[in-house]
Order: C-alpha cells, then structure tokens, then sequence
C-alpha cells in the first residue's frame, strides 16, 4: 500500500518562540523547512533551517527544492527591531514576495499572522472590535504602517488569488516564556512605566494557546480574516500588579511629554509609537474564531500572570 504524503510547510519567522512552538506541534504529522531572515536556529536535524532574505533570489530556490504544499507566515518583524526602512523592506516587500512565489509555485494554504496593534488605539474605539472594524493605525503612527499595509496586502491576496485559501490572524498580546515583544518584556520586568490617569483594558493570550490557534487554522482550511483572543480582559494597571510590577506614572499630557520622558530614561519597553495602546483600550471580538475553528484557551490570566510574577528577569 502507498504512504499517504506528509504535507510540506514553510514556516517563516524560525527564530521567535511562537514559530518554534508551531513547529514542535506539527513535526510529527507534517514536513517542515524553518525560514527566518535575522538568524539560522537549529531545530532538529529533520527540519531545514536557513537564513535567507525574503527578497533576495536564493528564496525562491527553496519553492523549487521543496514542493511547499502551505506557507505559515510568522515572520512578521515588531516595530521595535531594524529602522522603519528595513523593517518594512522585511513585512511588506517581503510578504508581498512570499506571497507572490505561493501563488507562482501553487501553493494551497497560506496562513498570516497579523496583531490588534492595526485597529489603532483611540478614545471612541468600540468596546468589543471585530474583524469589519476599519484599521486606523497607519494614520495614527508611521512607525505601525508596515503592520497595516502587510496586513492589507495579505487581504488583496486573499480576494485575488482564492486558490491560495489564506487566513489572516490578527491576535491580541502574545505572551509567555520566550515572547520578546514589548508586552512581554514590560510583564516580566520589577518596574514598569504607566500614564498616569490611565489603565486600558488588555487582552492576553499565552504563547501556547496562539500556536494551538495556528495549528488549528492549518487544520481546516478556512478563508478569510479572524481576530484572535480570549473572551476576557484586564486592567494594565492591575495586570503590572498581579505580575508583581512595580509601576511607575508617568505625566499623559500634554502628549509629548510622555514620549520625551520615555526617550530621556530610554525606556525601550514603552515605544512612544504604542503610547495610545497604554492610554485607549483596544479589546477586540475573538468570538467568530472561537466558534469557526472549535477554540478555547487553556491558559487563564491567572497562568500568565504567574510565570511573570516568578521570573523577574527579561524574557
């Protein structure tokens, strides 16, 4: 009798820990080739890792090496790493290429991984946020328009070129051992910046719970856009204080302030460019996720904010 072949995936982002996470929850069922643009990560000797630039030529020899049979985008650079310039040569040029050689090569399932950040946080943001809400962030902040116009290239894709079946997962903040973000680092520090007058609802979810929600989207092929969060939320305030932060107020007006004291103490945990995210809450509506894919977290608030109060050093 004839093997059935184990499906073939490009996962992009190879160095973060959610990547990581996925690859470890799909290598016993599928074939996987590890990609990342800033460094090459040893994951086993059964899964390919290399270290190319999306934009370079070399990449496309990987899509006539391997016969890909999904593309999971993780490699989406945070606004704190590289200039504005290359980090949008990286999400935008280089999405707009790994999409391009999918729908050359193709492939029949994409999967990106998007962030809450798009939505823009102001003052008359609704209180729940669903995935027809308009992206506001690219008119709020230079430094947020890469995640916006990645985002809106994945969703031209996804109209013109159907047979690629790609699912765009806007989630709210990852978190947990290993995540490097911003939120993460913020958590898992003893001090943490707050504006004073201000404690936004915030939406968390652990790293292990997001990379069970990409297995699952790989899992049934589901076209369309999705937010991806649980169904509760918490102060910031009371999130720095249940992790064990001590929290440190900072003047909220006028508006520049803030950013200039967080540039003098060079508090790189609190990026002006996120400052509104620290001031509005930005909840969105995880439900339709939920309910498409069958999706309950496993990790509650009180997990998460656990590991953090426990490991007072930076992730």
């Amino acid at each position: 009798m004839t093997q059935k072949r184990r499906p073939q995936i490009l996962v992009t982002g190879a160095a973060g820990a959610l990547a990581q996470q996925v690859i470890k929850k799909l290598r016993d069922t599928c074939d996987l080739v590890a990609v990342d643009f800033r460094e090459q990560v040893y994951l086993g000797d059964d899964i390919p890792s290399y270290c190319i630039d999306f934009n370079k030529r070399v990449f496309e020899d990987l899509f006539r090496r391997y016969h890909f049979d999904g593309v999971i985008h993780l490699g989406r650079v945070q606004s704190s790493e590289l200039t504005r310039m290359r980090r949008y040569n990286a999400n935008v040029l280089g999405t707009q290429k790994l999409l391009d050689l999918s729908h050359k090569y193709g492939i029949r399932r994409v999967i990106v991984l998007s962030t809450y950040h798009v939505y823009g946080a102001v003052a008359y943001n609704p209180a729940l946020i669903d995935e027809s809400a308009p992206l506001k962030s690219a008119g709020l902040s230079a430094d947020l328009i890469d995640s916006v116009e990645l985002e809106n290239l994945a969703n031209i894709y996804l109209w013109r070129y159907p047979e690629l079946h790609i699912t765009i997962l806007r989630a709210c903040n990852i978190v947990g051992p290993g995540v490097r973000n911003t939120m993460s680092k913020l958590l898992s520090s003893d001090r943490a910046p707050v504006l004073a007058g201000f404690s936004p609802m915030m939406q968390f979810i652990h790293i292990d719970d997001m990379a069970d929600a990409i297995v699952l989207t790989w899992n049934k092929s589901v076209k369309g856009i999705f937010n991806v969060a649980p169904h509760d939320w918490v102060a910031y305030q009371q999130a720095l204080k249940l992790c064990g932060c001590k929290r440190i107020p900072i003047p909220s007006i006028p508006p520049t302030v803030p950013k200039i004291i967080a540039t003098l103490l060079k508090l790189r945990s609190f990026p002006p460019y996120l400052m509104a995210f620290f001031k509005y809450p930005v909840v969105i509506d995880g439900r339709s996720f939920a309910k498409e894919f069958k999706f309950t977290p496993k990790r509650p608030l009180k997990e998460i904010f656990s590991y953090y109060r426990d490991n007072k050093k930076p992730v």
